[in-house]
């Protein structure tokens, strides 16, 4: 195996305040289209579309981008005669 490079998806964001921020954002909307269904009616729910465009579509793989966001530059992955292990840098 060459390289430590992963393959892959990348979910994390440029920076913990960005993603911490579009987190908010659409978690914020998703629970908010839910919660004014009984004041808005029907209408709430146009906020379930702006909630999960903020999440890219897909809450699970903001989470994992939150770890990626985290561990980013702190862990090292390397590969030798077949055996992978990842190290804390310091």
């Amino acid at each position: 195996m060459k390289g430590t490079k992963t393959r892959g998806p990348d979910f994390a964001a440029a920076s913990l305040p960005r993603h911490l921020v579009r987190g908010a954002l659409g978690f914020g909307a998703l629970a908010a289209s839910v919660a004014c269904v009984p004041a808005v009616g029907p209408l709430a729910l146009l906020l379930l579309p702006a909630g999960l465009l903020a999440l890219r579509g897909c809450p699970m793989c903001w989470a994992i981008g939150l770890a990626q966001t985290v561990s980013r530059g702190r862990l090292k992955r390397s590969c030798t005669d077949g055996r992978c292990t990842v190290t804390v840098r310091r």
